[in-house]
């Protein structure tokens, strides 16, 4: 296992656990190429803290990853929602662009498939 994960897992349950631990311990799972995993502590770092725009933004990468398309997109839309309210201009933009790629191809695949 990767150290940097086992060190992070260690400290789940503890004093230090928090959004933050969980959003770190999601980008190590996404690094391993793990999104599944990587959704489950994105979503734990949101549970914490719903003011969290980077979490609601890797939480949307995960899920899309996952292939879990409309997830995805309903974590980019209240990360949006959430960056806004913050004045994270940057972070809002991002998960606008990555909203509406998914909205396109969500479209394109009900078409296709009727």
């Amino acid at each position: 296992m990767n150290p940097r994960i086992e060190s992070l897992e260690k400290m789940l349950g503890g004093p230090r656990d928090g959004a933050l631990l969980r959003f770190s311990l999601g980008n190590e799972y996404l690094k391993e190429g793990n999104a599944a995993e990587a959704g489950k502590c994105f979503q734990a770092a949101v549970d914490r803290d719903k003011n969290y725009s980077a979490a609601w933004k890797a939480l949307g990468k995960a899920r899309s990853e996952t292939g879990d398309h409309q997830g995805a997109l309903d974590a980019y839309e209240q990360g949006i929602a959430v960056a806004e309210a913050r004045g994270d201009i940057q972070a809002a933009k991002e998960m606008t662009v990555f909203a509406r790629r998914l909205k396109i191809a969500l479209a394109e695949r009900s078409i296709s498939i009727s």
